[in-house]
């Protein structure tokens, strides 16, 4: 399919289709709530990353954008048609981590194999050149690495022109010149209208690619926004010193301390004011080498999906689904 028939079938240039709906789904499997009460759009065009710790929720909710399950309740639609019939349509592809390679075939015989299943599939040479891996065509499947596996399984999934794009870790097994090229990739087709859902556990390569973050926890969705806007939502920054023999349950009772923690001869503390905590341990100690730093993408990860978050939703675009302000 040409870039020019995915604006047709999708609807509009401009996405007023949304990529995705989820309204008011839950996912139930017996007595665990697997998904709690979704509600997310995501507009043609968008990089997202999807992110959450293990059991949050996030498998169920992209098996439900991929049409292998049903909701328990609410409903999931892709480009304006039910998940099966966007994918017959050939408008979704998948990446996945494992599976799907028969490690007999080169790299070539595999992506025209699959290209064969298409009534309308993108050159072979085309799909090899976009997902670097051109050089290795001639490469037995067995004989590849893990990345190169991984960008394989890309390649095939280029080769319908979906409008949807879903990676479930995309860049395990790569090394970093090759993420650098997978995500060039990737930036390059949703310039051009496609949308890209990723799971990963990167923290770095969501808030480096992504244009949206979206972090779910207990099945719910307790964050959605740019990295920027989600680091802010962890509270208070970090003072980094050198000081030899510091002593943290001292430091630890100064106000406004979150935590205290030695590594050699340098000490990291959390806390709310930080200019205080400078302060003081430029005028009361020997500290010095003194750094305040932002709290990372990984702060707020762990400060919105640890166990003891309330899991109420928080967005920083504007208003969700549920009416929860920014």
């Amino acid at each position: 399919m040409t870039q020019t028939s995915l604006v047709e079938a999708t609807g509009s240039a401009a996405g007023a289709v949304p990529a995705v709906r989820i309204a008011g789904v839950t996912k139930d499997f017996g007595d665990v709530h697997a998904v709690r009460g979704v509600d997310l759009t995501l507009e043609q065009g968008e990089v997202v990353a999807f992110l959450g710790p293990n059991g949050a929720g996030k498998t169920s909710t992209i098996d439900m954008i991929l049409g292998l399950s049903q909701p328990t309740t609410g409903s999931v639609d892709v480009l304006g048609l039910q998940p099966r019939q966007a994918i017959a349509r050939g408008l979704v592809s998948a990446v996945m981590q494992t599976g799907g390679l028969l490690t007999d075939l080169s790299v070539r015989e595999t992506v025209a194999y699959t290209a064969s299943l298409f009534a309308d599939a993108a050159p072979v040479g085309e799909v090899l050149r976009t997902a670097g891996i051109e050089s290795i065509a001639d490469r037995k499947v067995g004989k590849c690495s893990g990345g190169e596996q991984q960008r394989l399984r890309f390649a095939m999934a280029l080769l319908s022109d979906p409008a949807l794009l879903l990676l479930d870790e995309p860049t395990t097994g790569m090394d970093v010149e090759g993420r650098r090229a997978f995500w060039s990739a990737i930036r390059s087709d949703a310039e051009k209208g496609r949308t890209v859902l990723f799971a990963t556990h990167y923290l770095e390569e969501a808030d480096q690619y992504a244009d949206r973050i979206i972090l779910i926890s207990h099945g719910r969705i307790v964050a959605d926004g740019t990295g920027s806007q989600i680091k802010a939502l962890a509270a208070g920054r970090t003072v980094r010193a050198t000081l030899p023999d510091a002593d943290p349950a001292r430091l630890s009772e100064l106000p406004d301390v979150e935590s205290v923690e030695i590594r050699g001869d340098a000490v990291y503390i959390h806390a709310k004011d930080t200019d205080a905590i400078a302060r003081h341990l430029l005028t009361e100690t020997a500290a010095h080498d003194l750094e305040i730093t932002a709290r990372g993408l990984e702060d707020a990860f762990l400060s919105l999906t640890g166990d003891d978050h309330d899991v109420t939703p928080t967005t920083t675009t504007g208003t969700t689904d549920q009416g929860v302000p920014a």
